[in-house]
């Protein structure tokens, strides 16, 4: 066993205190997939919102960073890099020509600190599938390098690509063979490529919740594991600390306390974070690691801040250092509430007047960029129903639940799966889960909620009045149903 299980109780914290932070997370609309929570070796809340389970290979995106941010301390530690080493030594061969006086100096201690010179363009909306030479050749580069904190998701990519031509080794099997199979785990997981075969390595460790658990233990442990040192210690307490500033306002924020070597600071220790809430939170001073998978793309900074204050008015304002007393009927009450987690389904009601005026009325769009030629809604009386389109791509059915799940397949064809940004040709579709309400009397909504290792979600909303009805998209997901966001206008055939 990995980890022993306690109760909240033997960890010195009640088991109502971790109640009432999944309700508070539920009640401000946080969507979840996973939470777990230690001290110490041991794990005193393990949780886990269905159709996800403690097996699901989650993608953790900008979690990864901090793996390759790791990789990299790992290298120096083997001699065969110094942080202060020109970063473009290493990538003669992908110049093409005059490069910016700052790009030359900048230093991977620099690129480790997100303090470089450089821009870089949106890369699904580049050509060019090697992001390294895009790095080098076609960014913007401003500023010498060292100055400013800027977010620079391509840099953390170029490093890990820098692991795997250093090492020889791809950037999973270097982390594997040097940290991963003594914690005795990652094993069924990987991390997923770039169109030219480089990893993904800011955006893509598919792992379990577990994993994810099992690293931040060995990181917090700064190096050992099971009393046997892996990694220098030195560089982890470095890595870990408030290297430099990252604050962009005058405001307090939960991620402005500092930036390490890909690794956050918080109020209260160092995090690892990741698009749509992503989070490994660690907290030193009362030994607990908070682990966290989820989709609140589109919810933002406004998710992330529910998420660091709960954990911190919940569990580490209220964690003692010695056992509580047991509490029986408060531990069951949290088993029993905790048993029947699921994914949220959509908001509003599961009936409304207008359904039965609108049940099966094919409405065509005028004419638009997307490609939407019509739609038609089919509700089958038994509390679910069809969403019914045709695009560019063809007639399309989406099955639905009202106000609660349906786990189906999206319809439409050709999203990337294990190189990101490259279109399948082999008929991968996407898991999702589908549901739908009526938000008022003349409003539905239709919720779309990725269930597999690329979370992202979207809305369609329709709005009815006499014969026209508007369909409005959002999406919130990465190079995914880019196809549909739009406001479309339609009319009753």
């Amino acid at each position: 066993m990995l980890f022993k299980t306690i109760t909240p109780e033997q960890a010195g914290l009640s088991s109502k205190n971790v109640e009432k932070l999944l309700k508070f997370y539920e009640r401000n609309g946080v969507v979840l997939h996973s939470l777990l929570l230690l001290k110490g070796n041991d794990l005193f809340g393990e949780f886990y919102w269905s159709p996800f389970d403690k097996d699901f290979c989650h993608r953790m995106y900008s979690e990864t960073k901090s793996y390759v941010g790791i990789a990299i301390g790992l290298l120096e530690e083997e001699g065969k890099i110094n942080l202060d080493d020109k970063i473009l030594k290493y990538f003669p061969e992908k110049i093409d020509g005059e490069i910016s006086p700052y790009l030359k100096e900048q230093t991977i201690r620099q690129m480790l600190t997100m303090t470089t010179c450089h821009i870089s363009p949106y890369w699904f909306a580049t050509e060019d599938p090697d992001r390294v030479h895009e790095y080098i050749n076609a960014g913007e580069n401003p500023r010498p390098a060292g100055m400013k904190w800027r977010y620079d998701s391509a840099g953390s990519h170029f490093m890990g690509v820098l692991v795997e031509k250093v090492s020889g080794m791809s950037l999973f099997d270097y982390l594997y063979d040097r940290i991963f199979k003594h914690l005795g785990t990652f094993k069924t997981a990987r991390i997923l490529k770039t169109p030219n075969g480089d990893s993904w390595g800011d955006s893509a460790l598919c792992c379990t919740s577990l994993d994810m658990m099992s690293f931040a233990r060995f990181v917090m442990n700064y190096g050992t594991w099971n009393g046997k040192r892996l990694m220098n210690e030195k560089y982890l307490k470095e890595a870990t600390s408030a290297v430099v500033s990252n604050a962009d306002t005058s405001f307090k924020k939960f991620k402005s306390y500092g930036y390490g070597y890909q690794i956050w600071r918080h109020r209260n220790g160092f995090s690892f974070n990741g698009l749509g809430a992503q989070f490994t939170i660690c907290a030193p001073e009362q030994d607990v690691i908070m682990v966290i998978t989820a989709d609140n793309c589109g919810y933002g900074e406004t998710a992330n801040a529910l998420l660091f204050a709960g954990f911190e008015e919940f569990i580490l304002n209220q964690i003692g250092t010695t056992e509580l007393a047991p509490d029986n009927d408060s531990y069951q009450e949290l088993c029993d509430y905790a048993k029947d987690l699921k994914i949220p389904g959509c908001m509003g009601s599961a009936y409304a007047p207008m359904q039965d005026k609108v049940n099966g009325v094919k409405y065509t769009f005028n004419e638009n960029q997307k490609g939407f030629k019509w739609f038609s809604l089919e509700f089958d009386g038994k509390g679910g129903g069809t969403f019914n389109y045709e695009m560019s791509q063809g007639e399309m059915q989406l099955p639905f639940k009202m106000l609660e799940n349906a786990f189906v397949k999206f319809p439409h064809l050709g999203y990337s799966d294990e190189f990101g940004g490259v279109k399948t040709t082999n008929g991968f579709k996407h898991d999702v889960a589908s549901s739908a309400g009526w938000l008022d009397d003349s409003r539905m909504m239709i919720r779309v909620q990725i269930t597999d290792h690329y979370p992202g979600n979207m809305s369609f909303i329709f709005n009815f009045k006499d014969d026209y009805a508007v369909m409005c998209v959002e999406k919130t997901a990465e190079n995914v149903f880019n196809e549909y966001p739009g406001d479309f206008l339609a009319i009753k055939e």
